[in-house]
């Protein structure tokens, strides 16, 4: 990206609107809550023909102690520093505020170009806001609105005038777009028959979802992966509202670390800003390919914890726990054989779950857990030959038959993999209604064990073989 550009502004004047009417898609929560944006989005957008980075930040509150408010503050002072341009927004309807006096202060303090964009001048009275906002000192602003798209050109020509034509049109960069595996939910696997298969890309970049209860140390996690206060942290439980996507590198790999808000039990979740928060969240969980699901070592598996690890299961996503603050646990090796036997005994539809015990606080275990990531990862991209699977399957048969069902014994024919990210196979069987389902966790398992694919869900399809003969009516002599 040539350039890129901060929205601030105080709550509630429309940063988020703004934010996802450039990116083209409603990726940040937008609420009449003032205070809904907490941490700071950065995502690439475009306007008209301008290409840039966006960031969507924090409510601007004039206080500068450790308090939420003021840890907000310093995230949005980051974007600051980190931006070549500043869109300061104000509530045209509203008018002016102290909060607003307060920032142009510290914008101008700054030295970074501003343009002053006053929001909702569609509304009835904008104008009195209009003509106020000339005493901040910050220039014309600009009257648009971000909810029905008014204003947009008149935007662009105050973003070129800012910046200067040689920096807003500068080479553009030929990039492949990220999203274009956002709908992948699974690879169609391709010469089965061939024993020697692709080998596994260590190379390709990895989307990893960070999900758990509030207050587990989710945000605290990914700001000790990355090295960097990127993420806002705290004693307060629900401090992060939207999925906030982190680019990083972990031993040359590209990964997106999306940090989510904490899920609570749904009978407890009734204002419509968590339930927003909760949708963003299992929306990541959907287009990522690990989840790690972080627990609380001192408080682990709690109801609602098994509920979040069942349902990235059913999603088919690749699932890795982390037992969070270690660092307080009074025994360790003991709680971990402990937690250990219960993840196995709680979780069995994934058994073979990775469980890394860390600490975001102190660093311990991060780069453990890192590695089960990538072993967890590599799992569910696993792909198997035909031939190498009716071969097992044949030992299997052998072994322990199909039962008999209303006297009459199923026989299984052949088994394929159809399916990667998560493993699918298919068994051509008679009768497929009638296998039972005891048997078919026995093939589920019996993979698990006889080609190593631990810890993540194996899809298992039961299919008729097709018969030439059906629907024939038989010929009289």
């Amino acid at each position: 990206m040539s350039f890129t550009i901060a929205l601030v502004g105080r709550p509630n004047v429309g940063k988020s609107t703004l934010f996802n009417r450039l990116v083209g898609r409603k990726l940040a929560l937008v609420d009449d809550t003032p205070g809904v944006t907490r941490d700071r989005r950065v995502h690439e957008a475009r306007l008209y023909d301008l290409r840039f980075q966006v960031i969507d930040t924090a409510g601007f509150e004039d206080v500068s102690d450790e308090s939420l408010e003021g840890r907000m503050r310093q995230q949005t002072e980051r974007a600051i520093a980190d931006c070549d341009l500043v869109l300061f927004m104000i509530d045209a309807k509203s008018g002016i505020t102290p909060n607003d006096d307060a920032f142009a202060r510290v914008a101008r303090r700054l030295g970074k170009p501003i343009v002053l964009v006053a929001n909702k001048a569609e509304a009835r009275g904008a104008e009195t806001g209009l003509h106020e906002a000339w005493g901040l000192g910050l220039g014309e602003p600009v009257p648009i609105s971000a909810e029905h798209g008014q204003g947009l050109p008149d935007l662009r020509e105050a973003i070129i005038a800012a910046l200067g034509e040689d920096r807003v049109f500068g080479p553009e960069e030929d990039e492949a777009p990220d999203d274009a595996q956002l709908a992948l939910v699974g690879e169609d696997v391709f010469d089965t028959d061939e024993d020697e298969l692709p080998a596994y890309d260590a190379s390709k970049p990895m989307r990893i979802a960070i999900v758990g209860r509030p207050n587990a140390g989710k945000s605290t996690l990914i700001n000790a992966l990355i090295g960097e206060e990127r993420l806002l942290t705290g004693p307060e439980a629900g401090i992060t509202r939207d999925s906030i996507s982190v680019d990083w590198q972990w031993r040359g790999r590209k990964m997106r670390l999306f940090d989510t808000a904490g899920m609570r039990r749904k009978s407890r979740v009734h204002e419509k800003l968590e339930k927003l928060s909760v949708a963003d969240g299992l929306r990541a969980i959907r287009f990522a390919e690990v989840v790690i699901v972080v627990f609380d070592a001192t408080i682990p598996f709690e109801k609602q914890d098994l509920q979040i690890a069942d349902l990235i299961v059913r999603e088919g996503r690749a699932p890795v726990l982390a037992f969070n603050k270690w660092d307080l646990v009074e025994n360790p090796q003991e709680l971990l054989a402990e937690l250990r036997e219960k993840t196995a005994r709680l979780l069995p539809q994934v058994r073979g779950l990775r469980a890394v015990p860390v600490s975001a606080e102190t660093g311990r275990g991060l780069d453990k857990l890192m590695q089960a990531v990538a072993e967890t990862h590599e799992v569910w991209n696993r792909r198997i030959s035909t031939g190498r699977l009716n071969r097992w399957l044949e030992g299997v048969l052998a072994h322990h038959p199909p039962p008999a069902v209303a006297g009459r014994r199923l026989k299984i024919k052949y088994l394929t993999q159809v399916k990667t990210r998560p493993p699918g196979f298919v068994v051509s069987c008679s009768r497929p209604d009638a296998m039972p389902q005891s048997y078919v966790r026995y093939l589920i398992n019996g993979l698990r064990d006889g080609f190593d694919m631990p810890g993540v869900p194996i899809r298992v399809m039961l299919r008729a073989p097709d018969n030439p003969y059906a629907g024939r009516a038989r010929k009289k002599k």
